[in-house]
């Protein structure tokens, strides 16, 4: 196979992709043409946020071709729209042919979580269990299937763990629990498997409904996964939110009053700057504090009085 890479000022690079996607190209890359240099500038907005500007100064948009794709006409298309600065401003490279499923793969190993929880992709499921514990950890290791898939939530990102480990080092046997912005399921899966009783994981996307209940299934445990609308009424003794500051604050009402009394309420999803923020929203119903920080993240918890 072949890639096509031509360099673009910033003002026409989504035209260009738009363009090669039009004509067949299989994928589309943009990249920072100076990157890895002096002139490299940073691109990025906050979490949960677009950024303002969707290109750089100079970019290399790298495109994969079919084999009946052709590369000059392209190319040439390109230059007369005025995308390209000069007629030679591309060239062409052969792509090795890879296994892109084992690479994939290959990407996504086991992941431990504090002392108890290790995170597994199917292909990865006949590993031995971890051997970093070391001598008189907990041995109970809590092991949850998972693969990558649409919804949020690996158990790859911080917040992640620092809900999961929330979870292994506080849930009681039998707790009733609610996941709110459930994603893939990870969290809810998480506490059936450490013994929480009844579970309820709700997102406002159907996909990671979806995949919560597949994930589950796959796990062998029972819970219910719903959209917002479908949530019965009552209340549970822990609900977690994985979710950003914004909604978080917007929900403080409904999620505080969720978490019955003597119940616990974690958040997390929330930058340390954020946090102060946060805090004050639920002020009203559950006094909430720091319960750890970790890569400029940080996990809320409180007890409804």
């Amino acid at each position: 196979m072949r890639e096509i890479v031509l360099l673009c000022p910033q003002a026409h690079a989504e035209a260009l992709a738009d363009f090669l996607l039009e004509e067949g190209v299989l994928s589309v890359s943009v990249e920072d043409a100076d990157g890895d240099t002096e002139a490299e500038v940073p691109l990025f907005g906050e979490p949960g946020l677009e950024p303002e500007v969707q290109a750089w100064h100079r970019n290399r948009v790298v495109a994969l071709l079919p084999d009946d794709l052709a590369p000059e006409p392209l190319a040439r298309q390109a230059h007369r729209q005025g995308w390209l600065a000069a007629a030679n401003d591309w060239t062409q490279r052969e792509v090795p042919d890879t296994d892109w499923v084992r690479l994939t793969q290959s990407q996504f190993g086991p992941i431990e979580v504090g002392s108890r929880i290790w995170i597994t992709p199917s292909w990865h499921e006949d590993d031995a269990a971890p051997q970093s514990l070391g001598d008189g950890a907990d041995t109970s290791i809590v092991r949850i299937r998972l693969d990558p898939g649409l919804a949020f939530g690996t158990g790859s990102h911080p917040t992640t763990h620092l809900c999961l480990e929330w979870l292994a080092e506080n849930l009681e046997p039998g707790q009733t629990v609610l996941d709110y912005g459930c994603g893939s399921g990870i969290l809810a899966i998480a506490a059936r498997l450490l013994g929480a009783g009844r579970t309820q994981g709700v997102d406002i996307d159907e996909q990671a409904v979806q995949s919560t209940q597949y994930n589950a299934e796959v796990n062998g445990v029972e819970l219910d996964a719903m959209l917002p609308d479908a949530l019965p009424q009552g209340t549970v003794q822990v609900v977690v939110a994985n979710i950003l500051s914004n909604p978080l604050k917007v929900l403080a009402p409904m999620l505080a009053n969720r978490v019955a009394q003597g119940g616990r309420l974690v958040l997390s999803g929330v930058l340390e700057r954020q946090a102060d923020e946060v805090i004050a929203a639920y002020a009203p119903w559950i006094e909430m504090q720091v319960w750890q920080a970790r890569e400029g993240w940080v996990c809320l918890h409180g007890r409804r009085a």
